[in-house]
């Protein structure tokens, strides 16, 4: 089985800029969109996206495995499908997550002792890392589309267990909240 061709032109300067500039633009719009709050009768519960978010979450995390299962058997073009399944889910994940945090008002944990201090520690890690691997998940996602599978490789090996963590601990934290959804 042979690699799949590059699908972009190398050009890593503007490479570069795009990956910082959707990353800058993604950390700003999550951060005031998370307090930005709409008052809206929508006709249903608005947390049904933090339910649509876990579902998506957990896709991810089943994608992930696949995808790793899929390179490590040599079927790169099947695993550069999966791939790129879910990075656009993650893009649908993160609508969704900013339509939740819009029209929802926030839940706080009620749970008490070392189930409040497990949750805090998964939720606090889950959104660090997701905020922090967004750049490198798309340098990786470049070099492969570049062809350059040994830099890709290497990315890989670092963001793919960060990735994972975050798509499975997104549905942990769903888990772990919704009971005290109002």
């Amino acid at each position: 089985m042979s690699y799949p061709e590059a699908s972009l032109k190398k050009n890593d300067k503007k490479a570069h800029l795009l990956i910082w500039s959707v990353s800058a633009v993604v950390f700003i719009a999550v951060v005031v969109l998370h307090e930005l709050k709409i008052e809206v009768d929508l006709g249903f519960d608005p947390h049904v996206f933090a339910l649509i978010n876990a579902v998506i979450n957990g896709t991810v995390a089943v994608l992930l495995f696949i995808g790793l299962i899929l390179v490590k058997m040599k079927k790169f073009i099947l695993h550069k499908k999966v791939m790129l399944l879910s990075i656009v889910l993650s893009v649908i994940f993160l609508l969704s997550y900013i339509a939740h945090h819009i029209l929802a008002d926030s839940t706080s944990y009620d749970n008490e002792g070392i189930i409040k201090t497990v949750y805090y520690f998964i939720l606090v890690t889950h959104i660090v890392l997701a905020g922090l691997s967004l750049p490198f998940i798309l340098y990786t996602a470049y070099r492969a589309s570049i062809a350059e599978y040994q830099q890709h490789m290497k990315l890989a090996r670092i963001i793919y267990p960060v990735w994972l963590y975050v798509a499975v601990t997104g549905v942990v934290v769903y888990l772990m909240i919704s009971p005290f959804y109002a």
